[in-house]
């Protein structure tokens, strides 16, 4: 399971209901035009904890049915409710998810011993293999090297995504266990993490950028670094402006733009206003044709 993976984007009507019919265009954009190497479902750019629990089955179920086997996937199942987390991962599990992800409790200021007993609990409950989902800027979450290794003891944990600048921490983690699976998870960030050695990425940009995310980790992996710094910038460039616009937003106008029906925000997140919406459309004609 390596390579580049989107954080799947899910299209939702005005109401906040799911509408599968523009979930599955957003999924074979991402395969069919960015080329992306597997999908990460139900993360933060999936709108994840905004919906409810039969939503989140609903877009598993319609993700898969989708997609088969053609592509690897991920189910981010991590929840504050843990009861839902084992659920959810249950239900992914006997779908035939290849893997799943967990968030690290949040909100709530948990010690690291209730982060461990989060993430054996729900490996009690669910076989299936995990990866840890690791934002502490979102979640106030920190660990260190001794934490991961910890978590890392239990063999059903196989890799983290790791979203956070602290490439210190990274490069340590990528030494000290060279079997773990590690993706980066700043999309600004790809060709460091790469330098590191990551064994891919996943990325809220991917969905509408994943051809150029594809040959900045080719293109470190052949070690043509100039090359991968010219397709970065672009790349930044790109995100910049994406996020001065408005993140998720900007991207499903620009999938819009594209004959995506990538639908809406949930509430609370609000439309783009009419001069932001002319503002994502030039974006998508600029960098991606």
């Amino acid at each position: 399971m390596k390579g580049i993976f989107s954080a799947l984007m899910c299209s939702f009507d005005e109401r906040g209901n799911v509408n599968e019919k523009g979930l599955r265009e957003i999924i074979r954009y991402n395969l069919d035009v960015c080329k992306v190497d597997g999908l990460y479902v139900n993360g933060s750019t999936g709108e994840n904890f905004l919906i409810s629990t039969e939503q989140k089955k609903q877009i598993f179920e319609t993700v898969y049915d989708e997609v088969g086997g053609e592509v690897p996937l991920i189910a981010q199942i991590g929840s504050l409710n843990i009861d839902e987390a084992i659920d959810l991962g249950k239900f992914v599990t006997g779908m035939g998810y290849n893997a799943i992800s967990a968030v690290t409790p949040f909100y709530y200021k948990f010690n690291f011993e209730e982060i461990k007993d989060y993430y054996d609990t729900i490996l009690k409950e669910v076989d299936n293999q995990l990866i840890i989902y690791s934002i502490p800027a979102l979640t106030g979450v920190h660990m260190n090297l001794d934490q991961f290794a910890e978590l890392f003891n239990n063999s059903k944990v196989i890799g983290v995504k790791f979203t956070a600048p602290d490439f210190y921490l990274l490069e340590r983690i990528r030494h000290t266990f060279p079997d773990k699976l590690i993706y980066s998870g700043f999309d600004e960030m790809l060709l460091s993490a790469s330098v590191l050695n990551v064994d891919g990425a996943i990325g809220s940009t991917f969905n509408i950028n994943g051809q150029r995310a594809k040959q900045i980790f080719d293109f470190v992996q052949k070690g043509q670094l100039q090359e991968a710094l010219a397709i970065q910038k672009v790349t930044n460039d790109l995100i910049s402006e994406v996020l001065e616009n408005g993140l998720y937003q900007t991207i499903k106008q620009i999938l819009q733009s594209k004959g995506v029906d990538a639908g809406v925000c949930r509430k609370p997140m609000k439309p783009l206003a009419t001069e932001k919406l002319e503002v994502a459309n030039t974006i998508g004609k600029r960098y991606l044709q």
